[in-house]
């Protein structure tokens, strides 16, 4: 079986910034996961399955033991990033529910709902928007994702209409 680091890299405990897109700094005292004994890393890598697969009920399980809601894997993806992703609505339910951000970017600049919006799981959309995420946060946003492809149903649900957007300057216009 591969080490948490062989699946998900070194930066597995690194966290991205919800407003600015910079790095979080570690606690004074935490830990590098290339520090953490294996049987840490395996949970870690549990937990993201869990959240991938959508098993909430175990999820909730080390949600309510104390695991970091927020928790991030070496590509800055949460655990709420990675249910809303794969069509988990009743997982980010009850991940917000709990406490985690539903404004966290990952590594890439990209939110949980942009990330739904892109994969077409309008139930994940309306929980992340009840649930507080900023539809123009991260790059591509929420918006710009639910123009490029269509999706008419989540610009009603952001109170958008579909020809409203950014204006571009032309050159010599």
């Amino acid at each position: 079986m591969s080490t948490y680091e062989e699946a998900y890299g070194q930066q597995a405990a690194s966290a991205s910034s919800a407003n600015s897109g910079d790095a979080v700094q570690q606690p004074e005292g935490a830990k590098s996961p290339s520090d953490l004994p294996p049987a840490a890393l395996d949970l870690a890598a549990k937990l993201f399955d869990l959240a991938r697969n959508g098993d909430t009920a175990t999820l909730q399980q080390y949600v309510s033991a104390g695991i970091p809601k927020n928790l991030t894997n070496a590509s800055g993806d949460t655990l709420l990033m990675l249910a809303s992703y794969h069509g988990h609505a009743e997982t980010a339910k009850m991940l917000i529910e709990a406490g985690a951000d539903a404004n966290v970017l990952n590594g890439r600049g990209q939110s949980p709902i942009a990330g739904a919006v892109f994969k077409g799981y309008d139930d994940v959309v309306r929980a992340l928007y009840q649930g507080g995420a900023d539809v123009q946060l991260g790059q591509p946003n929420a918006v710009d994702c639910a123009r490029m492809f269509k999706r008419g149903n989540c610009l009603k649900l952001f109170g958008v209409e579909e020809g409203e957007g950014r204006t571009i300057p032309v050159d010599g216009a």
